[in-house]
């Protein structure tokens, strides 16, 4: 979700269609005063960008007969911040980075003021409980403080919301290591690969005991493969070229998400989308936040400070992440398996230099993730 966000508004769209995408924006926005706001301009967008997605669980009519007892029991009111993707672009060379926090890290969530000027004082809780309590306002200062980097854009995702967007991108295709059978979600696949959209997609994007040890770090894992694959459809399949496509994509994407004030303005939705649409795919790059085991909650987790000071520096940087952890947590993924040789070197070819480590921001072996140019499977329950 967070990558369509970037990437589905790129291209020669039509201003007269930009125009009209910006009814449905901006019906419903959240003022995130705190964070300021960037000035429209006609080209890619100046510095780097941050963006914050959200998604909630929150039970709409329309879906709730999907989901069974998770919205007809005592939970059916919950609007949980579940999935926290903070998405930085960074300034030239653009490079994209998607940091997910996972849902059970233990913060301090730092005071903010609800859509109705009312005011939470904050504490420490979960991570997934900010929006409870102040929205994605609330969400947005909770990750801005952790990381330290200001945040002026944001996007809030429904059940529904990802339900319609992977319909309007016809699907995207994953990979499972082995099958997946998950009564939670209701998700029941056997290994190799499947295109997965609609009531599929979200179901896959869910899934936590299906995956890994079952944990909330596996899924997170999960997710990434998803993000991943979805980065490289939108662009092996000339979706950013091809402005009809864009237009109805962009108007179902936007049309279903509830964004900050300074994401509502069209012109900055196309300016962030220039910024990012020539990254290449080794530098677009998935990594989980970086946690410990709660010294009082072997089911929490809390910040690993250390390595996340670590990957703060390395984005303000600006210099190739190199990852030296395992491609997924809690062995939530694997590697792709590939038949096909590694080539050597013709006789003629001459021999590319490494890159100094100086050139490099190697991150810690604490920080898992992938790029976009790898290929992970979703390590399933099914053996």
């Amino acid at each position: 979700m967070a990558v369509a966000v970037v990437l589905v508004s790129s291209g020669g769209v039509a201003t007269y269609a930009t125009y009209d995408l910006a009814a449905s924006f901006t019906d419903e926005v959240v003022d995130v005063p705190e964070q300021g706001s960037v000035p429209p301009d006609i080209g890619a967008i100046e510095g780097g960008v941050n963006i914050l997605v959200t998604g909630i669980d929150e039970c709409e009519k329309e879906f709730a007969h999907l989901f069974g007892a998770r919205c007809t029991g005592a939970d059916r009111s919950s609007r949980l911040n579940d999935v926290n993707l903070l998405v930085h672009i960074s300034s030239n060379p653009r490079r994209v980075t998607v940091v997910s926090f996972p849902r059970d890290l233990i913060v301090t969530l730092p005071p903010c003021t609800r859509a109705d000027g009312s005011s939470f004082g904050g504490g420490v809780d979960q991570i997934n409980t900010a929006y409870m309590y102040g929205g994605l306002g609330c969400v947005v200062n909770t990750v801005s403080a952790l990381s330290g980097l200001n945040i002026p854009f944001g996007a809030v995702v429904t059940f529904g919301g990802v339900i319609k967007v992977t319909d309007a991108i016809g699907g995207v295709e994953v990979c499972l290591a082995r099958g997946i059978r998950d009564r939670n979600t209701g998700l029941d696949l056997s290994a190799g690969t499947h295109t997965v959209s609609g009531v599929t997609a979200l179901q896959f994007l869910r899934t936590r005991y299906g995956v890994g040890d079952g944990s909330d770090l596996s899924r997170i894992s999960n997710q990434q493969q998803y993000m991943s694959r979805l980065a490289r459809k939108l662009v092996s399949e000339d979706v950013l070229s091809d402005p009809a496509r864009l237009y109805r994509l962009a108007a179902v994407a936007l049309d279903n998400v509830t964004p900050t004030r300074a994401l509502a303005n069209p012109f900055t939705v196309v300016q962030i989308a220039l910024a990012a649409k020539d990254v290449p795919f080794d530098e677009i790059v998935f990594v989980q936040y970086p946690t410990l085991e709660s010294p009082t909650d072997a089911n929490r987790v809390v910040p690993n400070e250390e390595a996340a000071d670590q990957l703060w520096a390395a984005l303000a940087s600006n210099k190739p992440l190199v990852l030296t952890g395992d491609v997924g947590a809690n062995g939530g993924v694997v590697e792709a398996p590939t038949d096909e040789p590694t080539p050597g070197p013709t006789p003629s070819a001459s021999p590319t230099p490494a890159a100094s480590p100086t050139d490099v921001a190697e991150l810690p072996r604490s920080i898992t993730g992938s790029t976009a140019a790898q290929e992970t499977c979703s390590a399933g329950n099914v053996r």
